[in-house]
């Protein structure tokens, strides 16, 4: 294989990068920043932004997979940010995976993508969730625009799957882990009422096997072509109870203290208006987004990808933690 990873300095996307460098594929990078471990590793590291048509060609040069990982997350920011990144960048590198003969194309998507606005409980929810209406935030909107190109983009001569990992978390540089264990530590996180719902996890290493595995199965006419599917590890377990055992793996008290669900939806209103008003580039510590996904259930049936991908979830959420444990311990964190 001859692979191409958007984001590959990522947190998912280096977990890609790393297993397909371990499969004996050649693989070549393409990311806004320079990372010099990749390089180390075997990659080529091309710099550029993945809605620039000339990086975007010149990194599709040569390659036959393209795995599309590359995006603007987050719950703040200007719509046009979110755009350009996750609906334009996707349009321009798929055109250049076409046009430069790439067979294969994957793109990392995301559950969100299915969230009607004002939230709801998902639960067991599988790929026949439709698009909503209206989405959740700009960047589930963004995404759920950009995964529908890559599934159009399906055709005899260029094989196209969208994966949706749900929050991806184990040892490395983190965003989730790390917002995670800083505000717990600073004593900032809070329980919402009582609630305490069933969320799935993605272990990062299976995350990245979900897309080894789409790209191996995918070609025209099988059964992932043209097709989206959930990925996590099966296992939905109470959202407190996943903070938790993250912040014991990093040695830092539970989480106990609790605060009212109309406060907590009062102060994140507040929060945004001050925020926004304020013109400021962060995300506020609280949002309304936030406080949904805090009290509503988020897990979906993975039985698609068990059959079509032959998918199958390899660590456990305990060996997970062991193993995030044991990063933190040798990262010094």
């Amino acid at each position: 294989m001859k692979a191409l990873v958007t984001g590959g300095g990522g947190f998912l996307g280096g977990a890609i990068v790393r297993l397909l460098l371990a499969r004996g594929a050649e693989v070549r990078v393409l990311a806004r920043g320079y990372y010099p471990e990749l390089k180390a590793l075997g990659a080529e590291c091309l710099r550029g932004s993945v809605a620039d048509e000339e990086a975007a060609a010149r990194a599709c040069r040569g390659r036959d997979t393209v795995f599309h990982a590359a995006s603007k997350v987050g719950m703040w920011g200007a719509y046009k940010d979110f755009y350009n990144a996750n609906v334009l960048g996707t349009a321009v590198m798929l055109a250049a995976a076409k046009e430069a003969g790439a067979a294969r194309f994957v793109y990392t998507s995301t559950p969100s993508v299915v969230y009607p606005a004002g939230g709801a409980e998902v639960e067991g929810w599988n790929e026949r969730a439709p698009y909503p209406e209206r989405s959740e935030s700009r960047y589930a909107e963004t995404k759920a625009r950009a995964e529908r190109l890559v599934l159009k983009a399906n055709s005899t001569r260029f094989s196209t799957v969208a994966l949706r990992p749900h929050l991806v978390w184990g040892p490395g540089r983190d965003h989730m882990i790390s917002t995670i264990i800083a505000r717990g530590r600073a004593g900032k996180l809070r329980r919402i009422g009582s609630f305490n719902k069933l969320i799935d996890t993605t272990y990062i290493d299976d995350a990245a096997e979900a897309h080894w595995l789409a790209a191996e199965k995918l070609s025209p006419g099988s059964a992932c072509a043209g097709k989206a599917y959930f990925i996590s590890q099966g296992d939905p377990r109470p959202n407190w109870d996943i903070v938790n055992m993250i912040l014991s793996a990093a040695g830092a008290r539970p989480v106990t203290e609790r605060i009212p669900y109309p406060a907590a939806l009062a102060a994140a209103s507040v929060l945004e208006t001050a925020w926004r008003l304020s013109g400021a580039a962060s995300e506020p510590p609280l949002t309304r987004f936030v406080v949904r996904q805090l009290t509503t259930a988020h897990w979906f049936d993975i039985s698609a990808a068990r059959r079509d991908l032959g998918y199958a979830p390899s660590v456990t959420i305990e060996e997970g933690m062991n193993r995030l444990s044991a990063w933190l311990r040798s990262a010094g964190k």
